[in-house]
Parts: structure tokens; C-alpha cells; sequence
């Protein structure tokens, strides 16, 4: 072997590595992907990816070698949790497949990545259409934002809507008293005064007798430190420009994304901006899906579990999810950045918060 210029303990060390990674299963690649990630975890969100993969994933290929498994492969426990009508948790188990794959492939323990033609097998079933644009327009739409030429306010409400991502009248009918921009907390009532003339004036949030917490990023304290210069003397942060003591249209923040050239209807809608932060926060795969859900006020439909959520209410958790929303935002200012590109670089802030939760997880 010498003489061909083959070096045999070198041939011998390879023939080792190649003959360990074709004994490599599914599972132990899965395992070590697990213990690398639940670094950057909350211990519950952590538990609850473990739980999804012994569940869903394991039975079906987890004894496969993992060089042997093709897209085919990896559809399998996908089609079997969409058959039983848990979408959600298809999406998410599809985004653990991806990145384990991605990482078994940059370790070099297969040479090609069967899981990147999974992307868009699960099909969300759409009740109300609400357009979002995808997060690589990100840097366009916030150019868009910057460079918009109407009302000051209006600019300013649409770029905090995209940071804070609440829902239209959540917004539209805030008052200052609402606000501790020191503390970086926004305290949105169930109900609030009724306004004369104003319809559905009294709309808070939608957690019925709760009060939804928004931690404000530093970002969005800067926005609205903006807004109070036009509006701090009034009532309402969001006030009209002709009358002031009236929040502004219910049109305004689709107004100005068609003055930007968007089409409501197909590209891009205020109520779209939710849809984008949620997306971004899941694809991280840094956050708990409690926390996701408190943060974006979606109603929780476990009595047991919505007590127990009104009481923890996470927040630590979402103050860090919305400082990474915004800072994300920042990253995607010039060029894109996927959200897992960007949780890999910020995916270290979130180990703190296992020594407070770990207990109540």
C-alpha cells in the first residue's frame, strides 16, 4: 500500500470512522443533537422536545442508520401526527428533523441532507387568510418603513407594531397610562373606557379578566419615546390627526403598507406582522411553546393549565423573547439572516433561565 502512496493506518483509522457513522442510528445523533441544544433551552421546552422525538419520531426510524434515511424516511412520523390532526406539533417535529439532519451533515455523518425537501409537506390549514410576507423580505419591508413619506405617527406605528406584533385594537386604543417605559412593560386591560362615537372603543386584550403583559424591548421604549413627542399631551398614544381625543383608522397601518406598495390582500397585513414573529420565535427553537403562546395573548383552552399560565405567566422567558424579536429585526436591517442562523448566535441568553424555571417545568 506504501508503494501506491497509501498510508494503511490511515486507510485503517478511516475504514473505523466510516464503519462507526453506517452504525450510527437515528436516535443516538438525535440524542447528542437533543444535549447540545437543551444548552440553549428553557429545561421545559427542552423535556418537551425529548418527549415529542421518544414519541412520534423514534419508533419509526429511530434504530435506522442515519446515512441510510432518505426524505421518504424522515416523511413517515410526519404523515402519522398530520393524520391524527395535531398540525402544530407536525410543524414543529418537522423543524427538529431539519435541524438535527443539518447538524448530522455539517458533522459530516452524511453527505447530503435529506431533510431540506420537507419544507412545505405540512400544510397549515388556513381559517381566515392573513398575509405575511416571508422573513427574508424582512430588510425590504423595514426599508419600506423607514423611508415611508406620510404622517409621522403613522410610520412610527407601524414599525412598534412590528416589534411589539399585538393585535390591531390592542394597539389602536392604548393610552399612555397603560405604559411604564422605565420599567419596559406595557399593561394591556381586558377593557378599557369607552371612547364617544368610537366603536369597539372598550376592546382590550382578549385574555377575558387577565391583563396581557408586554415587555418592551429597548427598541420599542425608542419608538414609543418617539410617538410621546407627537402624542404624550393626549390620552391616547395612537391618537387622530384631525381629532385627537379619537384613536387613529382602523385603516391606518393597511393604509400606509399600501402606500408602500404592498397589497393587504396577498402580500402583507398589519394583523400579518404576528403571523412573522411567531414563525421567526418557533423556527429559533430557543423558546417554550408556553411562553409563545402568552406572548402572542392566544386564549389557552386547559382551564387547569390557563390558571397555572395566569399565575407563572413566564415572563422573564418573554422579556427575552421580546428583546430577540427586536434584536432580529436589527440583524435582518441590511440582508437576511435566518432565525436559526441568529439563534446560534444569541441562543447562550436563554441558559439562565433553567436555574428559575427548571423546578416549575
Amino acid at each position: 500500500m506504501l508503494a501506491k502512496g497509501i498510508d494503511p493506518i490511515e486507510t485503517k483509522h478511516q475504514s473505523k470512522t466510516q464503519a462507526a457513522i453506517k452504525g450510527r442510528t437515528f436516535e443516538s445523533a438525535a440524542l447528542e443533537w437533543h444535549k447540545a441544544m437543551s444548552a440553549k433551552w428553557a429545561p421545559g421546552h427542552a423535556k418537551t422536545v425529548l418527549s415529542r422525538l421518544k414519541t412520534h419520531v423514534f419508533p419509526l426510524i429511530g434504530a435506522r442508520s442515519i446515512v441510510d434515511l432518505d426524505t421518504h424516511d424522515l416523511m413517515q412520523p410526519l404523515e402519522a401526527i398530520q393524520k391524527r390532526g395535531t398540525i402544530d406539533v407536525a410543524l414543529r417535529v418537522q423543524n427538529y428533523l431539519q435541524s438535527i439532519m443539518r447538524e448530522a451533515k455539517r458533522a459530516r455523518q452524511i453527505a447530503a441532507n435529506p431533510a431540506s425537501d420537507l419544507e412545505g409537506l405540512i400544510k397549515a390549514p388556513r381559517v381566515i387568510h392573513r398575509p405575511a410576507l416571508p422573513l427574508s423580505r424582512l430588510p425590504e419591508l423595514q426599508e419600506r418603513i423607514d423611508t415611508y413619506r406620510g404622517r409621522a405617527l403613522t410610520r412610527l406605528t407601524v414599525m412598534l407594531s412590528l416589534h411589539v406584533f399585538v393585535r390591531s385594537s390592542e394597539l389602536r386604543f392604548a393610552r399612555w397610562s397603560e405604559f411604564d417605559l422605565k420599567r419596559g412593560t406595557w399593561e394591556i386591560p381586558d377593557t378599557r373606557p369607552a371612547l364617544d362615537g368610537v366603536p369597539f372603543s372598550t376592546r382590550g386584550t382578549k385574555m377575558a379578566g387577565d391583563i396581557h403583559l408586554v415587555p418592551l424591548s429597548p427598541q420599542a421604549v425608542t419608538l414609543l419615546e418617539q410617538i410621546h413627542v407627537l402624542t404624550g399631551k393626549f390620552d391616547l398614544v395612537f391618537a387622530g390627526d384631525a381629532k385627537p381625543w379619537k384613536p387613529m383608522s382602523e385603516n391606518t397601518v393597511n393604509s400606509a403598507l399600501r402606500k408602500m406598495g404592498y397589497d393587504t390582500k396577498t402580500e402583507i397585513c398589519g394583523h400579518g406582522f404576528r403571523s412573522m414573529a411567531c414563525s421567526a420565535l418557533i423556527e429559533s427553537g430557543l423558546w417554550s411553546e408556553t411562553a409563545i403562546e402568552r406572548q402572542m395573548s392566544h386564549k389557552e383552552r386547559n382551564n387547569v393549565r390557563a390558571a397555572y399560565i395566569h399565575k407563572a405567566e413566564f415572563i422573564e422567558e418573554r422579556r427575552l423573547i421580546m428583546n430577540w424579536w427586536s434584536r432580529y429585526l436589527e440583524a435582518n436591517r441590511q440582508e437576511h439572516v435566518t432565525p436559526h442562523e441568529f439563534a446560534n448566535q444569541t441562543g447562550a441568553n436563554v441558559t439562565r433561565l433553567k436555574a428559575k424555571r427548571g423546578a416549575t417545568e
